[in-house]
Order: C-alpha cells, then structure tokens, then sequence
C-alpha cells in the first residue's frame, strides 16, 4: 500500500447534526454527534441516489463503490486535480502568496487522498470480480496523472520563485513547501532538458531492471530430489504435499517455504547443505549482472539528481540522514554482540558434535539447532497455546491495553456500510475530552480475492482546512485469521503478535494530529513508521497482558499466564544476538553496494560473513547478489530501517514503559510528544524531546544479554 496519493473533502458544518450508533466495547459509553457535510464534486449526485450509511462525518469514506462508480470518481479525481494545478500555474509572478500557490495543492492533497482511497482500495478487499477490475483500472489512471502532475513545469516554475521568496510562513507550512519543491526536483525539472531526459530515461532502466531482476527469481524453477531417509526429521504431511517420481524420490522446490522447512527440520546435515547451496546459487548467472547495471544506474540517477551515490540519495529526508551514519549504527551494534554470538554458536557447535559427530557447523545449521535447543529448552507447544487466543479476548485486550495506555476510548460504530458482512468499524474518543479523534475498520480474516498480506491503510488523513473545518483520520486494518465453520479459529501466538504491531500503525495513525494530510497518519519518516508497532509488540510478552488477552480453560493443567509467560520471553530472545547478526550482515551488504562504485558482490560478501557471523564463512558457492529482492526493490539501500526501529522502540519500551503495565503517563506524553505531531517535524527531534536525550542502542543489547543461554 503505497501512500502515494491525493485527497479531496471539504468539512462544513451542519443544521441537522447526526447521533454516533456506537456500542460500548470498553470503558463507558461516549456519545457525540458531528455536524458535518461535504462539498464532494463526485459524490453529490451518488450521494443522492445511495441510501448507505457511511462513517457519521466521514462522507468521503465510501467503502462500497460500485465499478461504474470507481471509475467516474477517478475521472473526477483526475479533472479536480487538473483545475487546481491550471490554477496555481496561471497566478501572476508578481501576486504569488502563501494562499494562492501553497494552499490550494495542500488542501487538494488533503480532500483528495479519501476519495483516491475509494477508488483503489476496493482492488485488495472487494468480494466482486467486476469492482476489482475497475479498481486497477482506476489506480493506473491516477498514478499516471499523479506522476504528470509532478512533472508539470509551469507549476514548478510558480513554486520554487514563492520559495525563493523566503516569505516567514509556520514550521509546518515551510515543511510542505520544501517537500512540494522536492517532488518535483527529483523528477528533474531543476535540470536542463537534456538532464532531464536523462532522468526519465535512467528511471525506466531502473524499472525495467528490477521487474527482470524479480520476475527471473519468481520464474525459476530449479528443483532437488531427495530420498525418504535424506529427509529425516521432517514431518508426514510435508512429505505428502511433496511430488515423487518414479525412483520414489521427494521432489523439493526451492520456494521459501520448502527451503525453510529443510533448514528448520531435516536432521541430515548434507542435505541442509545441499539445499542451502542451490537456495543461495539461484539465478547466479542470470541475476547478478542485472544488478550490477542496477546499481549503477541508480548511481548515476543519484548524481543527476545532486548526491555523491545512491545510498545518501535514498537517506536523505530519513532518521539516518546518511550512508556513514547507517553504516556505523549496522557496525556498532554488530561489534557490541559479537561476544554474546560466540557463546551462542558455541553451544550450537557443542550441540552438533553430540549428535553429528565432527562435521563440521556451517551458516546451513544455524536454524535446524537454534531449533534443537527451543525443542529441549522451552516447554513451548505452540499448537497448544492457541486455545489460549481466542479472537474474542485478543481483540478487547489489545483495545483495552491501548486505552490504558494512550488515554483513549475506544466504541463501535454499528448499522454502517461495509464491504464484507464480517467488517467491523470503530470510533476513537479522547478519554478526558470525549473529542471524536478517528475511526478505524477491521477486516479480521481471510477469504478469496482478499489482499493476502497484513497491513495497515490510511483511508483518510488528519487535515486542517483554511475555513478553520478538520478532517479526522479512518485507518483500515487488514488481517487474514482463519476461520472454521464460520467460526473464527484461536489465534497462534505469532498472530497476536502481528495483530499488536498492526494495531500500533492503527494507534499511530489515530494519533496524528499533524495540520497536513502530507505528514498526518502513516506519511512521517519510513525510518520511524514502525517504532509505534515495535513499542506496541512488547506488551505481548509481559504477565499483565497475558492475562487480559488469554483465556484460561478448566480441563487446561498447566495456565499459561503461570508456567509459560516467562517461556515466551526467553523464547523470544533464544539466540538472539546470532539473528540480529545474520540481520545485519544483509543489511550491510545492502548499504555497501549502493555506497560505494563498482563494488565486487563476491568479495564483499566473502569478507563481510565471516566478520559479522563470528567466524562462519558463507555457504560455498552461494552469493545473496543473485537472489536479494529486497536490495532490488522495495528496500534499495534501506534494508537497515527495520531493525533501526525496532532497537529505537526497545530503548522507548525499557526507559518509559518498562515494568510492562500500561503508564498513562508515558504514554500520553507519548502521543502527544511523538505520535501528534506526525511528519512535520523531525522523528529524531521528537523522540529526543520524549526521551530527555537522544535515543540508544543499550536497551536492545542489554535485552538480548538478559535472555542469553
């Protein structure tokens, strides 16, 4: 879900104010009406017709559009944005202010992201063939229109000479401004046309290269052939769902979850080996001079557009600011559990010489025996520990958590539209004030033609307007639990883990006061999205939370809140250092190819694994160059940021939070010091105001040590 988009909603207030139907969920009831109507070019004659109920005050949150009614809203869209694009490119030289070049794009942006919203979402969520069709169709005619947009001289032209003017305007509005200078700029419309053809030309190369890059992976079939015996230790009903041949042979692919089962379970230490190799030998040939000519496109694209390479052209307007500074916080961490990983590989060796005699341990067994020492450390069944987690108490634990926490209420929204029978809405209510501050969708589980992944989509930002009306944020967050029977199935204890994270984005985007839709709900800096969700998981480790979210059966011997609690967190930690090193080890290969020229993948690998991975080599023969999407597309020289959030987040959880019951305190300061101001102002700055000093790397290391062997 790319946030790449518009919105366009204006709020006036109403004669004829509407009662919220709200049922209880948590704390007391609150009710407040919102007296709002809107001004949508689109939506007057459907809102006409249309007898479903949206969101009270929420109109251009329409989340049931029919095929015909996506594709004219995308018309509308497109021809809205063009009108005010004409507009600010035709005001005088000599006229330009604040309110006619900066304002009509902010407030554009602001009412068009809802309705853009409407037109893309229901591609991912719709039951019907026909709307998902018209989605699509509608979100490649407004990414098309998008990207003109931000190509459009005459309009550039007007605001890099209002910028140019240095006119005193608020820290938020002067932030907007540089970001709409910048969206054009690194489309190169600062350039000469030569320059700029340039620019277009490298960016579809890049494209290109990355679509083969990926579709050479995607499309490889390379298999293995195993007999029953050299798949020992893996389980019945993976052998079944395997092909066999004549010779009754296992077929094996080299899909991940084929390879991760091998490395996770096969008690054979050759065949790890075997499958390692082949893993990490696809598409050797083929892959790794694609990404070299990738590389050093994107390089010459970075010096086009003004930075020495990639790396800092990717950083630039994040938390890291540069490629030095990710590269020393990678190295810094590496260096300060290199010792706790040797103890730690250790007794992994110790293991392997038990049962394998001398053979030597490779990268290939670290699974399987990190595997081994949970199966005899860790009285854990995870199958078991389901019944445990029924949606039914997982859901309000995790509300009533959040509440306790943040100072908020939170109640839902019945007899409105939604797209599936099984959808729930939600409204947030500032506990002290009663103030409505948003409200969020669930779409808790799976079913044919449903975006398969978890996430979290921003329907509508937070927006103030001119004529002093706001806007206030819808978020959605999409789940694919099961269900049997129609009965939702317990969830696993990974499960509830992603459902916390996921409700944090939910909480972040709630939360966020920002005036401009540009930096309110998820729009603040990627390098900071996901410390609100990696604060959030901890509490799924602590008793407290454990025993609001579990349920504890009779015929049960052993409660989990009594005997298994401290499991889980010792689990959560078993060998940590060695993962967070394997982590780091590709992140740093990421950053170091797109820092430096003509960079030889080989090598660099072949002096990075050994030096990070206390010692071990990489898998003969194996270069993660060939076979490392995420260094392709999606994280190019950012692969680092999720582990730079989640140690930020253990520093936030154990100075703030850290006796793991909900601080009210903290966590109002929390998101009023941090969440509020979403991407207006600087992450760094904003957690250096919350914390009382810059944010540190201790707390992640020192937990890791805590929970070590």
């Amino acid at each position: 879900m790319t946030e790449d988009d518009e919105n366009y909603k204006k709020m006036q207030p109403s004669n004829n104010p509407k009662k919220l139907k709200l049922v209880k969920f948590t704390g007391a009831a609150g009710l407040i009406g919102l007296a709002v109507s809107f001004a949508i070019f689109a939506f007057n004659s459907h809102k006409q017709k249309s007898k479903k109920k949206c969101l009270p005050g929420c109109d251009t949150v329409r989340v049931n559009l029919s095929a015909k009614e996506i594709l004219d809203l995308a018309e509308g869209i497109i021809s809205d944005s063009t009108r005010v694009h004409d507009a600010v490119a035709l005001v005088p030289l000599n006229k330009l202010s604040y309110e006619n070049v900066v304002l009509p794009l902010a407030e554009l942006e602001a009412r068009q992201l809802p309705l853009v919203q409407c037109c893309v979402i229901p591609k991912m969520l719709s039951p019907h063939d026909n709307v998902r069709r018209a989605s699509a169709e509608a979100e490649v005619k407004i990414d098309a229109h998008l990207l003109s947009s931000r190509k459009r001289e005459d309009v550039y032209r007007v605001i890099r000479i209002y910028a140019a003017k240095g006119e005193s305007i608020a820290p938020e509005a002067k932030c907007y401004l540089q970001c709409l200078v910048r969206d054009f700029e690194n489309n190169g419309l600062n350039l000469t046309a030569t320059k700029r053809v340039e620019v277009d030309r490298l960016r579809n190369e890049i494209d290109e290269l990355s679509l083969r890059y990926v579709q050479n992976l995607n499309e490889d079939s390379s298999c293995l052939f195993f007999t029953e015996a050299e798949l020992a230790g893996l389980p019945l009903e993976f052998l079944q769902s395997l092909d066999k041949t004549q010779n009754k042979e296992f077929k094996l692919t080299l899909e991940s979850n084929h390879v991760a089962a091998i490395l996770e379970l096969c008690k054979i230490a050759k065949t790890r080996k075997t499958v390692a190799m082949a893993y990490g030998k696809r598409c050797g040939d083929a892959n790794i001079p694609v990404l070299q000519k990738l590389v050093q496109s994107r390089h010459r694209l970075a010096r086009l557009l003004g930075y020495a390479h990639f790396a800092d052209y990717a950083l630039d307007h994040r938390m890291s600011k540069t490629s030095t500074r990710v590269i020393r916080f990678l190295e810094d961490i590496s260096s300060t559990l290199t010792d706790l990983a040797s103890r730690e590989l250790s007794f992994l060796k110790d293991l392997k010489r038990k049962e394998e005699g001398g053979l030597p341990f490779g990268v290939e067994d670290l699974l399987y025996y990190i595997k081994r020492v949970e199966e005899l450390q860790f009285d854990l069944d995870f199958g078991d520990i389901r019944q445990y987690f029924p949606v039914s108490l997982v859901l309000p634990g995790i509300f009533k958590i959040c509440q306790d926490l943040f100072g908020i209420k939170i109640e839902e929204v019945t007899e409105i539209d939604v797209w599936y029978y099984d959808v729930r809405a939600f409204a947030v209510f500032d506990s002290g004030s009663g103030k409505l501050l948003g409200y969020f969708y669930l779409d808790m589980f799976s079913r044919e033609g449903k975006f398969s992944q978890s996430c979290v989509v921003a329907l509508q930002n937070n927006a103030l307007f001119s004529n002093g009306a706001c806007q206030i944020p819808v978020a959605l967050l999409i789940a694919q639990f099961a269900k049997d029977g129609g009965e939702a199935v317990p969830l696993g204890f990974s499960e509830v883990v992603n459902l916390f994270h996921e409700f944090g984005h939910v909480v972040q985007h709630i939360c966020n006061r920002a005036s401009f839709a540009r930096f309110s709900g998820l729009r603040v800096d990627p390098d900071f999205r996901e410390i609100p969700s990696q604060l959030l998981e901890n509490w799924c480790y602590e008793s407290f939370t454990l025993k609001l979210i579990s349920g504890y059966r009779q015929d049960i011997t052993k409660p989990l809140v009594d005997e298994v609690c401290k499991t889980l967190k010792r689990w959560r930690y078993s060998f940590s250092a060695l993962k967070s090193l394997q982590e780091i080890l590709y992140c740093l290969f990421d950053q170091k190819i797109y820092a430096d020229d003509d960079v030889d993948f080989h090598q660099l690998i072949k002096s990075l694994h050994p030096k990070v991975m206390v010692g071990l080599p990489v898998v003969e023969g194996t270069n993660p160059a060939s076979c490392f999407p995420r260094a392709v597309i999606g994280s190019e020289a950012t692969c680092y940021s999720r582990l730079w959030s989640e140690v930020y987040a253990a520093d936030i959880f154990a100075s703030q939070f850290g006796d793991g019951h909900p601080n009210l305190y903290s966590g109002l300061q929390f998101r009023d010091k941090v969440l509020a101001p979403g991407g207006g102002k600087e992450a760094m700055e904003l957690l250096t105001s919350f914390l009382g000093r810059e944010p540190s790397t201790q707390a992640y290391i020192e937990s890791r040590s805590k929970y070590s062997l």
